[in-house]
């Protein structure tokens, strides 16, 4: 396997240049104080030195020897321990946490940029970090002053993780039936009682203590998701002197042996009368977790391309030292019995995909995080308003789009490699392991689909769509006149007429058809990230290309060579799309249950 290196060139490009987050930063009241050019680049600098010198190492012996588990708590692989502590001691646990709680308050766009390189490095470790930050969002949003200054600055510091409990063995996507009960103590905490699985980093050697969040009914809650609440439950008893005690009657009952992140711990984690507290208001806990939902979807489309962009390194350090063949032009090493399989058009198309997929899924999410950036920390209500819309609308396919493309380019970088790609020692089988749970977590991409063409599109009449259609049209209006682009400008501004008029279609069918939101939802989320990465090509492209001739290193060249291909070869995909989710919902269900 080829050694991991940030892509530190492109992060650059797409925050500096293409998106111009500094600029952005200095105009939101929340990051004025906080971000300037010169902390940004260091931190870039410095997490892609520790990303790639500890824990890239760690990934393929992790995954050898995954977790283990025992009646006194769960092993993590051996490293693990060892790099975390080094790991938490540069603060990166609290990265982007509140600066009033010890948490450093850097935005997101540059944390995106962090996480792609922790999840590129290591998925499986990469959780154990992410997650804390994840549970730390929905504890500043929603808890008490007491909990948030008892709780923030231990898990910012990484010395305490956090958890997060929604799942039980009844009750996935449809949370409104779980059966976790919470009852009050008289004292201002509860007693919290059931049975969680799917726990990602529930339990394990590396924190002092696991900080759960989870999900419970209080006794006489309205029935289904009105009933939830959220609760803040330690894994260990915690003095008022911030002190760690005995077990609070939590415990891991055992590790799921999984496909793939085998030295992420995943947990079936027992309640039985562990003290917690209320977190938000009674009956409010699936708003309060949702607080977090929206950075932690975006987290797991951002897994995806990571593992994809590893996939890729190592995919074209092979495919240029692999020596199988000729050139179809005549030969390209003469001196030797065959040429680098780089040269052949199959594995060039593989690559180019891989690539052009990857850099878009850079772009996007970056894209996406910028709105996150504005909802939190703009002063300006109206900004703030339309940044929440557009996260709304494009955290569905930040995290769907993202992961579908990202599989796909695991599986092409295996494909590079023929049948090393399918032996363990070279690394690309992992990553395909690694990379399919991103589809299937945080809620399955056929959800998220469900979620952006019935919640997001069909409920309010395409009103949210209109706010990114709006946005592209101006670009492709401004960029009209622009003679060296236009073989990207008008495929663009055909795509989104495309997708514009499906739009249409399915919000009036919807009205006749109970199944057509149903029926084109997966389709249409791929018709919208297909045209989504259309316009972050043509945005990278219109920066790229008056920089081309005064460029020696090439880059920019190769950014507008990568902008073709995707246009030319990839693009085109969305006319299918189309036609395929005008077909309706007929034949998708004229098939009786009975004849499966």
């Amino acid at each position: 396997m080829a050694e991991y290196q940030a892509p530190l060139r492109d992060m650059r490009f797409v925050l500096n240049e293409v998106f111009e987050a500094n600029k952005l930063w200095a105009s939101l009241a929340g990051t004025q104080d906080t971000i300037d050019p010169e902390t940004a680049e260091a931190i870039l600098e410095e997490a892609g030195k520790i990303t790639a010198s500890l824990i890239a190492p760690l990934s393929r012996e992790g995954d050898e020897e995954g977790c283990t588990w025992h009646e006194a708590g769960v092993k993590t692989p051996t490293g693990y321990k060892d790099a975390y502590k080094t790991f938490i001691e540069g603060g990166w646990c609290g990265l982007s946490g509140n600066a009033d709680y010890e948490g450093m308050g850097m935005p997101k766009m540059l944390g995106a940029q962090y996480e792609e390189m922790l999840y590129s490095a290591d998925i499986s470790f990469g959780l154990y970090a992410c997650l804390t930050s994840g549970a730390c969002l929905a504890i500043d949003a929603h808890a008490s002053e007491e909990l948030k200054t008892k709780y923030l600055p231990k898990m910012y510091s990484g010395e305490w993780a956090g958890a997060m409990d929604l799942t039980e063995p009844h009750s996935g996507t449809d949370l409104g039936m779980i059966r976790t009960k919470a009852v009050e103590n008289g004292d201002g905490s509860y007693a919290i009682t059931g049975t969680k699985i799917f726990i990602t980093g529930g339990e394990q050697d590396l924190s002092e203590n696991i900080i759960h969040l989870v999900l419970a009914k209080l006794p006489g809650a309205p029935a289904g998701s009105r009933g939830i609440s959220l609760f803040l439950v330690p894994r260990n008893s915690v003095d008022e002197n911030n002190v760690v005690g005995e077990n609070n009657n939590v415990t891991c009952g055992s590790i799921e042996h999984k496909m793939g992140i085998k030295a992420s711990a995943t947990c079936v984690m027992n309640f039985d009368g562990a003290q917690g507290w209320l977190v938000g208001e009674e009956n409010k806990g699936l708003a309060a977790m949702f607080t977090m939902m929206n950075y932690e979807r975006l987290s797991v489309g951002i897994q995806g391309f990571a593992a994809a962009e590893r996939s890729y390194q190592n995919a074209v350090e092979y495919a240029k030292d692999r020596i199988q063949g000729r050139a179809a032009t005549g030969a390209v090493q003469a001196d030797k019995e065959a040429d680098p399989i780089i040269v052949h058009p199959d594995v060039r198309r593989m690559l180019m995909t891989m690539r052009a997929y990857t850099e878009g899924s850079r772009a996007f999410s970056t894209y996406v995080a910028s709105f996150l950036d504005k909802a939190k920390y703009s002063d300006n209500a109206e900004e703030k308003a339309q940044a929440d819309a557009m996260v709304a609308l494009l955290t569905p396919i930040a995290k769907a789009y993202m992961t579908d493309r990202a599989l796909d380019s695991c599986i092409a970088g295996q494909q590079v490699f023929g049948g090393h790609g399918f032996i363990r020692e070279w690394g690309q089988e992992q990553l395909v392991r690694d990379t399919r749970i991103t589809q299937i977590y945080e809620g399955t991409n056929g959800i998220q689909s469900l979620d952006l063409m019935g919640r997001k599109v069909v409920s309010n009449g395409g009103k949210l769509y209109e706010l990114f259609a709006t946005e592209v049209s101006e670009f492709v209006e401004k960029n009209a006149d622009n003679e060296a682009l236009q073989s990207l400008i008008k495929p663009l501004a055909a795509a989104l007429e495309r997708l514009s008029d499906v739009t249409e279609f399915v919000i009036g069918a919807a009205a006749e058809d109970k199944n057509a939101i149903g029926a084109a939802s997966v389709e249409y989320l791929e018709l919208f990230g297909l045209t989504a990465y259309a316009y972050m090509w043509a945005r990278m492209a219109v920066v790229a290309e008056p920089k081309v001739a005064g460029d020696t290193s090439g880059f920019y060249a190769a950014k507008l060579k990568t902008a073709n291909f995707f246009f030319s070869r990839l693009l085109p995909r969305s006319v299918s799309l189309s036609e395929t989710i005008r077909s309706g919902s007929d034949d998708m269900m004229a098939l009786e249950v009975e004849a499966f």
